[in-house]
């Protein structure tokens, strides 16, 4: 627990201010999501391989990802594009009424499925994705939306699946030079902010 603790304690030096998400990554066993062989590194700030090339994102972009999603608020629904290894959706679960998560690759999606239920999480839901849709149009309006992989453009799709006032944080871009968004939904339309230079893995369609 203490280095978890001192995670924490980097992350909110770093700027992360909002408490809910600080408490959350305090009380989510990160090691639980990846192989025992890098558990040591579990708590440390950086990106982890879970296999089939993706990663565990660096827990100061899970943090700023969220805190920014989340805009002070609770969203009562919340769509996860990438659920990976499991562990942002298990923030996401802590903070936000309903979790949708939707994963291509099968063995990651069971494995994560298996963690939340041994976590005893029960609002999340997981959809393997399949064909050219993003998302998961039938669920939707969501409060919030986060991607955890990065289009080269922002798919049409998920702004349809955002509702009136929801916010949607996504990377963007080619592999050397990609921005985090945030996404906001207006009763105008569509406000679209750069937060920072990021890099992920790409976003492939059927995710």
């Amino acid at each position: 627990m203490r280095t978890r603790a001192r995670l924490i304690s980097s992350l909110r030096d770093m700027g992360i201010t909002d408490e809910r998400v600080l408490a959350a990554m305090m009380d989510t066993p990160r090691h639980l999501f990846v192989d025992e062989g890098i558990a040591s590194h579990a708590y440390d700030n950086s990106s982890l391989p879970i296999g089939y090339g993706q990663t565990i994102s660096q827990p100061y972009i899970v943090a700023l990802m969220t805190q920014v999603m989340l805009g002070g608020g609770k969203p009562a629904k919340v769509l996860e594009i990438g659920t990976g290894s499991g562990y942002q959706t298990t923030i996401l679960s802590k903070l936000a009424g309903t979790v949708y998560s939707v994963e291509r690759i099968e063995p990651l999606l069971k494995q994560a499925k298996r963690l939340h239920y041994k976590l005893r999480l029960r609002n999340i839901y997981h959809k393997l994705a399949k064909g050219k849709t993003f998302g998961w149009p039938d669920a939707g309006p969501f409060d919030g939306i986060l991607v955890t992989a990065a289009p080269q453009t922002i798919p049409e799709e998920l702004y349809s699946q955002l509702a009136p006032g929801g916010r949607m944080v996504i990377p963007s871009g080619k592999d050397n030079a990609q921005e985090l968004y945030l996404i906001e939904r207006t009763n105008s339309g569509f406000t679209k902010t750069s937060l920072e230079a990021v890099r992920f893995v790409p976003l492939v369609e059927g995710s």
